[in-house]
């Protein structure tokens, strides 16, 4: 049987017929999870204020102005300045690529005067020899003369060698080559760099490894998109490190002594900032891009769905919201902030259910579900539950009662640590006061509120809409009564019918020094929290005695005992003063 049926039948039986109308009405917009549901309207007080006189939702649905324009959106701080932002890369020259210097032997290394090869022959010529490259790029084979091998692979200038060999000794001759070795090269780093310099490498070397020596790139003016290889003034290569930071493919220059490599003053800039796994300043190519290349630029956190662009054009400042897949249309310009955002409302929300009942622990459920629906369809043991103290703890509920919480601390804190005394004598008295204050700041600050929302009252359960991350709490019936608090023996006994209160604080040895036998409350398994004069107790209820403001000050014991209320209504936690 479900929670609702067994509270029903619980309740006083009444007319179904109107409820049962105007509940089914309500619930055909609902997905066809939920079942139609026959209730009491003793059961759903809030459903018929709801509804009109049709039975039908009464819903305004006149916009007051077109949202879908571009021109809405998040526009609530100023604009990010992209020179505040670190830019694209500046964690590139942290991986040590000064600590990696080339060997020299790359396949694709191209023989140059210095260099040195070794020759071996045997068989019908006999050969062994070191032979360096002069300068003009030659070698010098005995019995076959010069041989010119600058420009050539290792692999190149051993076929060039065994070819000129075997052209005077063509039978029974074997021939094999080395390099033995490359001459080093120092190359000048200039430009917006940290440490500008001339550093030394071999030709294979990367450019990254020379920039790496001279301190990397300078984050505030030099450019990652614009690195220059100059040699005899003539621009040999230019390289965008982007396309190594996203693709991890670089130009692979050959260096020779005394090139130079030139770090040009950094471009225009965009700020790129929102859910992005790092919000950097990207350099731009020119003075704009297209929204789908800073799409593939920047690193999207997962669900993003909606970006903010704003900026100055020719016509005044530009500030405009599109969906993911119109921006890609879009035109960015030097200057411009870009902001993602996870912005698309998912249609579901996740509750979970605790206590008495079966079946599963969560449930997805439509962003418009009620609680009906949801209690409708969940089955539960019929003589084990207590369907009249159904309960919710909701994250909203929870955040709330911790800030009032923290304002009425705040309040009594500034209100009294701050008050002038007039003589030495009440001077005296403000100084215990204000230690009395400050250690009860000090543990009721450090109190986590419960978040409990209570729905269920004199046999009627409140028909609210859920939120995602709600608890549904359907306890089960118990059998003790917690007496807590300045009682001289904190503990649970059982329930007793005819027991009163006093009855229950003499049984746990009745009443401590501090404690306020003029103000005793009730906690009931809902959360909900009354006074104890003229209540009837029931099984799982909770005996909270509260502490007695332990001054002579008729306002600060009012205010104090105001924030015990507060503290046990939130907590469930009598703090001792």
């Amino acid at each position: 049987m479900n929670v609702l049926k067994l509270l029903n039948r619980a309740s006083l039986k009444r007319s179904m017929a109107v409820a049962s109308i105007a509940l089914v009405s309500t619930l055909t917009t609902s997905t066809s999870w939920a079942q139609s549901l026959s209730l009491s309207d003793s059961i759903l007080p809030e459903q018929a204020e709801r509804q009109g006189a049709t039975g039908q939702e009464e819903v305004n649905d006149t916009p007051r102005a077109d949202w879908r324009s571009g021109t809405y959106g998040p526009v609530s701080q100023p604009p990010q300045n992209p020179d505040t932002l670190p830019p694209f890369g500046a964690n590139l020259f942290t991986g040590g690529f000064r600590g990696a210097m080339g060997d020299g032997l790359n396949p694709d290394y191209k023989i140059k005067p210095g260099d040195q090869v070794t020759v071996r022959a045997w068989g019908a010529f006999e050969f062994d020899r070191v032979l360096p490259v002069d300068a003009q790029g030659n070698i010098f084979i005995p019995g076959s003369g010069p041989l010119n091998v600058e420009g050539q692979s290792s692999q190149q200038v051993d076929g060039s060698v065994r070819s000129a060999i075997t052209s005077v000794y063509p039978d029974n001759v074997e021939v094999y080559t080395n390099l033995q070795g490359v001459q080093p090269v120092a190359v000048y780093v200039t430009g917006y760099v940290e440490s500008p310099g001339r550093y030394a490498g071999t030709p294979n070397d990367s450019l990254l490894y020379f920039l790496d020596q001279a301190g990397g790139i300078d984050q505030d003016l030099g450019s990652y998109r614009q690195v220059r290889v100059v040699r005899n003034d003539t621009t040999v290569a230019t390289v965008d490190l982007y396309d190594f930071l996203l693709n991890g493919s670089i130009a692979r220059p050959q260096f020779q002594d005394g090139d130079t490599i030139v770090i040009e003053e950094r471009g225009p800039a965009i700020a790129v900032g929102g859910d992005v796994h790092r919000e950097h300043r990207y350099e731009l190519i020119g003075n704009q891009l297209s929204g789908a290349e800073l799409v593939n630029l920047a690193r999207l956190k997962s669900g993003v769905s909606h970006v903010l662009l704003r900026g100055d054009r020719e016509d005044g400042p530009l500030a405009q919201y599109f969906p993911i897949d119109m921006f890609a249309g879009q035109t960015v310009r030097s200057g411009d902030e870009v902001l993602f955002s996870s912005d698309q409302r998912s249609e579901t929300i996740v509750v979970e259910v605790e206590g008495s009942y079966y079946g599963p622990s969560r449930y997805a459920l439509p962003r418009d579900a009620h609680l009906s629906e949801l209690l409708d369809a969940i089955a539960v043991p019929e003589s084990m539950t207590a369907v009249e103290s159904v309960s919710i703890k909701r994250e909203s509920v929870k955040e709330q009662q911790a800030q009032s919480l923290e304002d009425s601390l705040r309040r009594l804190e500034t209100t009294y640590l701050g008050a002038p005394s007039n003589t030495n004598e009440e001077a005296q008295i403000r100084v215990q006061e204000a230690e009395l204050i400050q250690d009860f700041i000090a543990r009721a600050s450090e109190l986590e509120p419960s978040g409990r929302l209570v729905v269920a009252y004199d046999g009627r359960i409140s028909d609210i809409r859920l939120q995602d991350g709600d608890v549904v709490t359907i306890p089960e019936i118990s059998d003790s009564m917690l007496v807590s608090g300045e009682v001289l023996v904190p503990q649970a006994s059982v329930y007793r019918p005819g027991m009163s209160v006093t009855d229950y604080i003499e049984g746990a040895g009745g009443f401590t020094e501090r404690a306020d036998d003029d103000h005793i409350l009730i906690v009931r398994q809902n959360g909900a929290v009354e006074n104890a004069r003229n209540v009837n107790l029931r099984p799982g209820d909770e005996i909270l005695v509260m502490p007695a403001a332990p001054t002579h000050n008729l306002q600060l014991a009012s205010t104090l005992t105001q924030i015990l209320y507060q503290v046990a209504v939130a907590t469930k936690v009598a703090v001792d003063l």
